[in-house]
């Protein structure tokens, strides 16, 4: 009834969270000339959504348009939507199928998909015409993913009064699939010329990952990159051997990182230990008590695997997110809300998805290209603080520490066309079982891979830690990955050392499951009750957070040892495991050492 009330009203309500600098820019901009058509280019985790629902209400509010279509990639960005636009007074209905004929009464709009359009694109170019219409095309660059979205969207929208696109990167496009109400530019992209990739999106206002890091909008990210020895045996019946830093040709750089990535090695259990243990940091020390991680994994199987390899590893069973299991959506919004402390998935959390507690990613898939990494690392870059820092897990191959070094530098990817010729491009993306294997000859088999920490990636630059300015005292160990407090040196040198402690955990944890020991928490309970209990920790885990701060700046106390004192006074477990009572009783003992 709430809803339908708003839905009613001539203006609709603005938020009141403040507009950040560059949303503001960008409205005035747009204001300027309110234009038909309008892109905007902003990195993953900038607050596109933001932007597109106040430029929505202020149109609304001044009756230049009449009705808001949202169109998403995914269901599951449907209800995101939907909730983000209830929050501004927008009613947007997520639920409107090709089956129902006009917008529903009550509301003053839809969210739809690219794939629902494409199915009845006359249908929704009605209810796009029958009163003047914002269409927000999210993440635009999905409509060059076959010809007939892309006609689709055309026929559809062509006549609608306004257009708003949205997309995390630029995109690179052939001269006869232009993406319809894009304006493209000359490309000075010096590639193969084979790949006839001739334009490029031009932006009407861009917001990169370089300026979103100096306005604080995004977290630093720490890229962590794991090598190994991989063996494998070959179509001919060999056994080959190589490293992952050190591979030779594509193909066989291809066959080693598949062969790391294979649930049967030891390189997968190794980096989610390494994993599990940065977000137990960042929980108790970190200032993030419900820091939490996500897993991207090739393909089902796979993430099926690393469910069960994070529940042996760490005690603690995992989110596992898949697209057919009907409940994806619901996951999706306990993990983001919850207290799970890993989520596995495929794809349904690498564009949009917002998750602002994960800050730790694990890259465990064979997908490379820029797009896919700038959309997979803006899950854990959102900034919710200063402090917060974001950590990525990747496998020390040449085309992710390239993606990551460029990240670094200036987070400007620009999307290319598909190689559709370059067999073995596609070598290195996932695969169903049937194409990767002849019938009767098996092409690769994946024997045994292991998993050593290989450097940090800074400034585009490797730093191993094994030179003497990495060494690290044990009060500053609580900062790692906080810019400006450790060196990359430094950091490179911890994560070094704490290799070897990762491999005996993971030895301790197979022997403890051979043994029956093992001990498996599930620790996302679907009681509401466990719900409003972890959210008063949180709030005490966050004041103390804040009070050891305080404490050590009145004392000129590392914040490690403020938390070691902390701990003697008042006995118990860590912060991040500490019950109510504990954290309270901590949160008086700092309020008398000020």
């Amino acid at each position: 009834m709430a809803s339908a009330a708003r839905a009613g009203a001539v203006a609709p309500q603005t938020t009141s969270r403040p507009l950040r600098a560059w949303q503001q820019a960008a409205l005035e901009r747009y204001e300027e000339h309110s234009p038909k058509d309008f892109l905007v280019t902003a990195t993953p985790g900038a607050g596109k959504t933001t932007f597109a629902l106040t430029l929505a209400s202020r149109l609304l509010q001044r009756r230049e348009v009449a009705r808001v279509i949202v169109v998403c990639p995914t269901d599951h960005l449907r209800l995101q939507w939907a909730d983000a636009a209830d929050r501004l007074g927008i009613v947007l209905d997520p639920g409107l199928t090709n089956a129902v004929g006009p917008v529903r009464a009550g509301t003053q709009g839809y969210v739809t998909t690219y794939a629902q359009v494409a199915g009845k694109p006359m249908l929704h170019a009605a209810r796009a015409t029958a009163v003047k219409t914002l269409v927000i095309l999210d993440e635009v660059h999905h409509a060059g993913d076959g010809l007939s979205w892309g006609e689709a969207i055309e026929e559809a929208y062509g006549f609608t009064a306004r257009r708003l696109c949205l997309t995390g990167t630029p995109f690179r496009t052939k001269p006869d699939e232009r993406i319809p109400f894009v304006r493209y530019e000359e490309d000075g992209f010096e590639g193969d010329s084979s790949e006839g990739a001739g334009l490029v999106s031009r932006a009407d206002y861009t917001y990169g990952y370089k300026e979103a890091l100096a306005d604080h909008v995004v977290r630093p990210v720490v890229f962590a990159a794991y090598t190994g020895t991989a063996r494998w045996r070959n179509s001919a019946g060999e056994v080959v051997a190589a490293s992952l830093s050190e591979a030779g040709t594509r193909s066989v750089e291809m066959a080693a990182w598949r062969t790391a990535l294979d649930p049967k090695g030891q390189w997968v259990p190794h980096v989610i230990a390494a994993m599990d243990d940065r977000i137990t940091h960042l929980r108790e020390e970190g200032g993030m008590p419900d820091a939490a991680g996500l897993i991207l994994a090739s393909d089902q199987d796979d993430a099926r695997a690393y469910a069960k390899i994070v529940r042996r590893v760490t005690g603690k069973a995992p989110e596992l997110i898949l697209s057919d299991d009907p409940k994806a959506s619901k996951k999706i919004e306990r993990f983001a809300t919850g207290s799970a402390r890993i989520a596995v998935c495929v794809r349904m959390i690498s564009e949009g998805v917002d998750v602002p507690r994960a800050a730790v990613l694990a890259w465990m898939t064979s997908y490379r290209t820029p797009l896919f990494f700038a959309q997979a690392v803006g899950r854990v870059v959102r900034s919710r603080a200063s402090h917060e820092t974001a950590t990525v897990f990747l496998p020390a191959v040449r085309p992710l520490l390239g993606l990551a070094a460029s990240m670094e530098k200036e987070r400007n990817h620009v999307m290319p066309p598909p190689k559709a010729q370059d067999p073995e491009a596609l070598d290195l993306d996932p695969l169903p079982p049937e194409e990767r294997e002849a019938v009767g000859l098996k092409q690769w088999e994946a024997l045994e891979a292991d998993a050593r920490f290989a450097h940090v990636l800074h400034g585009g630059t490797a730093h191993t830690g094994s030179d003497g300015g990495g060494v690290v005292a044990p009060e500053d160990e609580d900062f790692l990955g906080i810019p400006g407090l450790l060196t990359a040196e430094q950091t490179a040198s911890l994560l070094a050392r704490r290799d070897d402690e990762l491999r005996l955990r993971i030895a301790q944890r197979v022997h403890d499951e051979d043994t029956g020991e093992l001990p498996v928490v599930e620790d996302h309970p679907d009681e509401d009750d466990a719900g409003r209990s972890w959210r008063d920790a949180a709030d005490l885990r966050r004041e103390i957070n804040r009070l050891v701060s305080r404490v050590s700046a009145k004392t000129s106390t590392p914040h490690a040892v403020v938390h070691t004192q902390l701990r003697q006074h008042v006995p118990g477990p860590p912060s991040a495991s500490a019950s109510v009572d504990v954290l309270r009783a901590r949160r008086e003992r700092l309020r008398t050492m000020l």
